[in-house]
């Protein structure tokens, strides 16, 4: 979605709304039975979600059936947006974590107002339209979803990182009288996500960090795919969510009592020390033959089932996709509330942007998605000759930016000392009436966030925080690259949702030695330069770590990591932080090479090494490339790919990595890698261990030419040394 318009209002409902629900409220009760406006509404939203599942034979119309009122809660009087302006900065934010239900989702915003949702496009869903904005899961391309949703538990951890965007924004701009942000967070979650452990990492961390913004709804109809929960869950969710920190509403009648539930939401979002778990009860397929049972949760009901509930619910089951006037009019004054919210709130930014001149620009700025234009003069353009650990170097590049630049928001899985990103002088994301025992303190204002042992959530949830609009924010994580194989689903679903991260992975390569095969990251980097839309860089030295984050900073609508060393490595005179963009380039020319020795990351040096060898020891020519990204060297003309791999004169190409050799058979002949796990030595030790020392490098190169000299290698048939 677009950034929104510099588009407060307070209060659960917007003006109007709150009188409205308690006048249907007081009637209700005095008549003994829910209100009539509701009654109609629940029965239509439970017909259409049936019908549009009927109509391809497929779906998941289970929850959004027993989600109805919960829906109904939601966006008729307890959330803030606007349907008519999608991207209004300052709407409350939604997050539908199982994703599976969303059909709920896709009817509310038909019925809400969004433009884009027609009923024409509602029925698309489970269609073979490849126009139809209706997909199987949520998906954040489409006007009013927030994030991609469909693997369980990523949207708790993407609600979190939106709820601390919110806190961030809240405590670095709003003064007295100017809330310029003021959003709240509500998150959609089933039994199952409570199972997942991503989602349990994000809720601890929420609890702990006090997110009062952060509404879960927990739709508790107690059936997963196999069965009922009981079959492998009987914990006390309540207590165990209270434990977490958080402040715990239950809701018996979750299938009808609407102005209960909208009695929950307006407490939670009072909430003035932690976030709220609302436990609705609801019933799964309700009112279909399968109500209750996990048969409900993800097929159609069919024809006859269909057509019996139409008619218990006065409805005519000859008639398909039938929305009433009634329904239309309950809804039909949301896109007018919405812009109201959407002109307050320009007003209240004009007026804050005259009275703090300087502030008001830079939020201006942050909600365009916009850093200052001088951030490259923040790099350091000469670094130490000295050996130095590519992590370090990371630090000596980002840190600078970090500091001067509000919208970086850094944090680490527990590796502080590791990383090499926290700078001088940062602050800490934190609660600002916690103490901690180590004396590490903080405000919402700091931008340095530490997620414990949390790998998994501390990138879902930096997701969420990219999420909160395009360019505010620009997350940075970081932990041990091997330890991003925890997070690889995050690390997915933000390729996925084209979101901006960058990840920081330190301790890339055997040269990290005695923590051994369980830390040494042989077959990760194969999966990340797998992954469509993500760069994997590894940088060889100081400045193509410049080049690194030069890249990853610029790269607005992707993800990359950025994989460095624990252990020192040479710095090269050769090496080009422009060449980095174009994902390879020349490190060594000679115009008689019999080879090309492609070097990469912690290990680059040695390819300079080995060409130096073989010229002084065999009188063997051989050029170096540098290849730290795959990604971007296709990007490149193939007139520019060619001229650095020169393959097409017949020259072969070796590279030389210690990591699995799979895809590199895409730009090399041969390979100098490993196919087992690594070996628990000192760094040198290791090296030696797997061959990768120059003269034994070197012979492998001669030994590889003079197989092809007597045909034992063919060219074009990947060569394991």
């Amino acid at each position: 979605m677009a950034p929104g318009r510099l588009e407060t209002a307070t209060g659960c409902c917007p003006p109007g709304v709150a009188a409205e629900l308690s006048t249907r409220k007081s009637k209700a009760k005095a008549e003994g039975k829910p209100s009539p406006h509701h009654d109609i509404v629940l029965r239509t939203i439970r017909l259409l979600v049936a019908d549009l599942c009927q109509q391809f034979g497929g779906g998941h119309p289970g929850g959004p059936i027993g989600m109805a009122a919960i829906g109904v809660a939601l966006w008729k009087y307890a959330m803030r947006y606007a349907p008519h302006t999608p991207g209004y900065f300052n709407r409350d934010r939604f997050v539908l974590s199982n994703g599976h239900a969303c059909l709920l989702q896709y009817i509310f915003l038909h019925l809400t107002g969004y433009r884009s949702m027609t009923l024409d496009q509602l029925k698309s869903y489970h269609s073979e339209r490849p126009d139809g904005i209706c997909p199987g899961h949520p998906e954040i391309e489409h006007e009013g979803i927030e994030v991609t949703t469909g693997p369980l538990g990523q949207g708790v951890a993407n609600a979190v990182g939106l709820a601390m965007a919110t806190k961030n924004l809240a405590a670095t701009y709003n003064r007295p009288g100017f809330d310029v942000v003021s959003n709240h967070t509500w998150c959609m979650i089933g039994d199952a996500c409570l199972q997942e452990g991503v989602a349990l990492e994000a809720i601890s961390l929420a609890g702990h960090l006090r997110l009062n913004n952060l509404t879960i709804v927990y739709d508790n109809n107690q059936i997963t795919c196999d069965g009922s929960v009981d079959l492998t869950n009987t914990e006390d969710v309540n207590a165990k969510m209270r434990a977490c920190g958080w402040h715990v509403i239950d809701v018996e009648d979750g299938c009808y009592d609407v102005e209960g539930i909208v009695a929950a939401l307006e407490e939670s979002r009072s909430s003035r020390s932690k976030p709220t778990f609302i436990n609705v009860r609801t019933v799964i397929g309700l009112g279909s033959a399968l109500s209750g049972r996990a048969e409900a949760h993800g097929a159609a009901f069919g024809k006859d089932d269909v057509a019996k509930m139409k008619r218990e619910n006065g409805f005519n089951p000859d008639e398909h996709f039938v929305v009433g006037d009634e329904v239309r009019e309950f809804f039909g004054d949301l896109p007018m509330r919405g812009e109201e919210l959407v002109a307050e709130w320009e007003v209240l930014v004009e007026r804050f942007s005259r009275k703090f001149a300087d502030l008001g620009q830079e939020f201006r700025d942050r909600v365009r998605g916009e850093i200052r234009s001088s951030w490259k003069e923040l790099i350091p353009t000469n670094f130490s000759n000295q050996p130095t650990a590519s992590r370090a170097s990371s630090g000596l590049v980002f840190n600078p930016l970090a500091k001067e630049i509000k919208s970086f928001m850094v944090g680490t899985a527990d590796l502080s000392p590791s990383v090499n990103m926290a700078w001088p002088g940062k602050e800490d994301f934190q609660h600002p009436d916690l103490r901690t025992t180590c004396g590490i303190d903080g405000r919402y204002s700091g931008r340095y966030i530490h997620y414990g042992v949390r790998e998994h959530a501390m990138c879902a949830i930096s997701n969420g925080i990219a999420a909160f609009s395009p360019g505010t924010f620009v997350p940075v994580t970081s932990s041990f690259f091997m330890f991003y194989l925890y997070a690889a689903p995050a690390v997915r679903m933000g390729a996925l949702q084209r979101l901006q991260v960058i990840h920081a992975a330190t301790h890339d390569s055997i040269g990290m030695g005695e923590d051994g095969p369980t830390h040494q990251p042989i077959e990760l980097a194969c999966l990340f330069r797998a992954m469509p839309n993500l760069l994997y860089i590894r940088p060889g030295d100081s400045e193509e770590t410049a080049g690194a984050w030069e890249v990853a900073i610029e790269a607005k609508g992707t993800p990359s990591i950025i994989s460095t060393s624990r252990h020192k490595i040479p710095q090269l005179k050769e090496t080009q932080r422009e060449g980095v963009a174009r994902g390879a380039y020349v490190l060594l020319e000679d115009d008689q090479a019999e080879i090309t020795l492609i070097g990469v990351g912690a290990e680059l040096s040695m390819a300079l090494d080995v060409a130096k060898a073989l010229k002084e020891e065999n009188s063997i020519r051989a050029r170096v490339v540098s290849f730290p990204c795959w990604r971007l060297f296709e990007k490149q003309p193939v007139e520019y790919k060619r001229g650095i791999l020169r393959r097409q004169r017949g020259i072969a190409a070796i590279v030389i990595e210690p990591y699995v050799p799979n895809g590199w058979e895409r730009y090399a002949d041969a390979g100098i890698c490993l196919r087992r796990f690594g070996y628990s030595l000192p760094e040198k030790a290791v090296y030696k261990f797997f061959g990768f020392e120059t003269r034994s490098l070197a012979s492998k190169v001669v030994e590889y030419l003079d197989g092809l000299n007597k045909g034992v290698y063919i060219r074009g048939e990947f060569v394991d040394l």
